[in-house]
């Protein structure tokens, strides 16, 4: 276990989180560069995990309160969506607690392609023919869909919020916007959830969190503030370079260091 930072890791973590935040903004799929950027610092997986939970939460927290300020939040949807996705994510991250280094690194290797196919391959969340699901089954379905991607996030994190579009959307026939705004309140509170368990186990390297939490601010509000037509474009070569060498990286040190 790491308990401190060391000028590498700053160095390292913090622009790439600036990133991943600037990359979030423009087309989501941030976590795809910033938790391979703390393991490619030298930080172990547990810690990795825990610690961009932190700095992703910070980032998150000025995300959805902007969402919230303009009206985008479904709340009497939010209460028992938020609550499953706390419940979900505490289940996620103790699993991830029990879960051995290699086998975190072995999830890595096969989940990142998964997540990164997805991320690209979906940027319209818009359905072909509108849902319109009793309000009743909406509250049933949405709560089970938050517990599920609630675990994932507190068990691993990237791709979550593509996760929940295409759930909020395609599956509730929410419309972006308001699917948007519910979506970033339930991925607030399972980063916090999960970040409560790891700090409880002692796994976040805080003032790194801390610090890098700042520059995923900085990532989002410029991201958020450019208009950049060809932003996609510019973001899936630096997404599919990471995740190259983040597999490089692993298969070294597992199979052949």
């Amino acid at each position: 276990m790491i308990t401190q930072a060391t000028l590498k890791m700053f160095a390292i973590v913090c622009p790439a989180v600036f990133m991943a935040g600037f990359i979030d903004a423009i087309a989501g799929g941030g976590g795809m560069v910033s938790l391979p950027a703390y393991l490619f610092s030298g930080v172990t997986s547990h810690n990795s995990i825990a610690t961009n939970k932190m700095s992703s939460a910070i980032g998150t927290a000025v995300s959805t309160y902007r969402f919230c300020k303009n009206g985008y939040v479904d709340y009497i949807f939010a209460i028992p969506t938020v609550i499953c996705s706390l419940i979900g994510s505490v289940i996620g991250a103790r699993l991830a607690l029990l879960a051995g280094d290699m086998v975190l690194k072995i999830f890595l290797l096969i989940t990142l392609p998964i997540v990164a196919f997805l991320v690209f391959r979906n940027k319209e969340f818009t359905p072909e023919k509108k849902r319109e699901l009793k309000r009743s089954t909406l509250f049933i379905l949405g709560s089970i869909l938050s517990f599920i991607i609630g675990i994932y996030d507190g068990f691993y994190g990237p791709g979550t919020g593509t996760f929940s579009m295409l759930a909020f959307t395609l599956i509730l026939g929410f419309d972006v916007k308001t699917a948007a705004g519910n979506v970033k309140l339930c991925n607030l509170a399972s980063n916090i959830a999960a970040l409560i368990v790891f700090l409880i186990h002692k796994e976040v390297i805080i003032v790194l969190g801390l610090v890098a939490g700042v520059f995923s601010i900085a990532g989002h509000y410029t991201g958020a503030s450019m208009v950049m037509k060809k932003g996609v474009k510019v973001v899936r070569p630096i997404i599919l370079t990471v995740i190259t060498l983040l597999y490089i990286k692993i298969v070294y040190e597992a199979f052949i260091k």
